[in-house]
């Protein structure tokens, strides 16, 4: 399968950017690449997340532009101007790791301020500074505490304050909630994204978690195999998946095996294995007779309506599995000859299923996506 990178990533100089890669290559052996013919504009004031799964690239990518990795080929500009061979300490940049990296002998306040000592910054200019900082993220009270006597959302807090002191032009963060309970880790999700849009930073986020990645960014690079498969907002990247590998990495998806037969303007016409014809939304570039997918998520996928609607591709099947959740009903349908669909279906809107009973699912052409590969 050939995820290669679409040219739309190429960097847009018409955007005001504060960071950019431009054909950036990364080998730790000098033959394979984990890092492959990046090219990535990173706007300022943007929340770009990296997402993807582990060993796809992200968190070597943010490494180099953090200065903590060299990249083999290619530039990094940040602010216009290359900083490939630069020192972190150099680069005006922020960092907030998943461990916190808090210095546990020196008080809430030491260690927001240390930040500005290696800068030379001291006396009462620092400790404005230390409290600005402390108050931004609600620890204003907590100054003279050490680190073993926070919890663990608080440590966090500590640890974003310290990388907002100095004011920098950029802040990293590489998975910086990974240690958190989930109630604990999307209140900071939202409070990380609120301070971001208030204070108008540029924040550069990692994660391999997609609800995180879709909550807090204006845009998501999604990466496999060291190349970025989609860049595009939230909303595009759930509804309009470029290939398999986004459908299946963002969400819930059913992807369905299917031949594309030709198009109808915008759309497609595909036979699916049991030799029905399904229209498809999409612009993948797969010859007519070409093996290729269907992309159709399960909370579009609705019990059939009375009648046919020539906006809606129908499906019919034998429900294997029924799963109450409470606001929803999940079928689990096996349909087109022997494929397993999910749907969700609104639990006051749905019939009492059992598994045997003969179920008629639509779901409306704009919601089916014919993919890449």
């Amino acid at each position: 399968m050939n995820f290669s990178q679409p040219m739309s990533l190429v960097s847009d100089r018409s955007v005001d950017a504060l960071v950019r890669f431009e054909e950036v290559k990364k080998s730790y052996d000098g033959i394979n690449f984990v890092v492959k013919d990046l090219n990535l504009t990173v706007a300022r004031g943007e929340f770009l997340t990296m997402l993807g799964p582990s060993g796809s690239g992200k968190t070597t990518t943010l490494m180099m532009l953090g200065g903590f990795e060299r990249p083999t080929l290619g530039r990094i500009l940040l602010d216009g101007r290359p900083v490939e061979r630069l020192p972190p300490e150099k680069r005006n940049i922020g960092f907030v790791f998943q461990n916190y990296a808090l210095f546990p002998h020196m008080t809430v306040a030491e260690n927001v301020s240390f930040p500005l000592r290696y800068r030379g910054i001291t006396g009462a200019a620092a400790l404005k500074k230390v409290r600005e900082a402390l108050a931004r993220v609600s620890l204003g009270t907590l100054g003279d505490r050490r680190p073993a006597q926070l919890s663990g959302g608080q440590q966090q807090r500590v640890a974003l304050a310290r990388a907002l002191v100095f004011e920098p032009s950029l802040v990293l963060m590489d998975e910086p909630l990974g240690a958190l309970d989930k109630q604990l880790r999307e209140r900071m999700q939202i409070e990380i994204k609120q301070l971001q849009s208030s204070l108008g930073i540029t924040m550069v986020y990692v994660t391999h978690d997609q609800s995180e990645a879709l909550t807090m960014s204006d845009r998501i690079a999604v990466f496999h195999d060291g190349r970025i498969q989609q860049l595009a907002d939230p909303q595009t990247l759930y509804n309009e998946p470029a290939n398999r590998f986004v459908a299946s990495f963002i969400g819930e998806n059913n992807t369905l095996p299917c031949t594309l037969l030709g198009r109808e303007g915008d759309l497609g016409v595909v036979r699916m294995a049991d030799g029905s014809t399904f229209k498809t939304a999409g612009s993948a570039a797969a010859g007519v007779g070409a093996e290729s997918s269907l992309s159709v998520r399960p909370e579009n996928i609705a019990l059939a309506g009375k009648g046919a609607d020539a906006g809606f591709n129908r499906m019919t099947g034998t429900v294997r599995d029924v799963f109450f959740l409470g606001d929803h009903m999940r079928l689990s349908v096996e349909a087109f000859g022997g494929l397993l669909v999910t749907a969700r279906i609104p639990a006051r809107r749905a019939e009492p299923f059992v598994p045997g009973d003969a179920v008629t699912l639509e779901c409306s052409v704009s919601d089916c996506r014919l993919l890449g590969e």
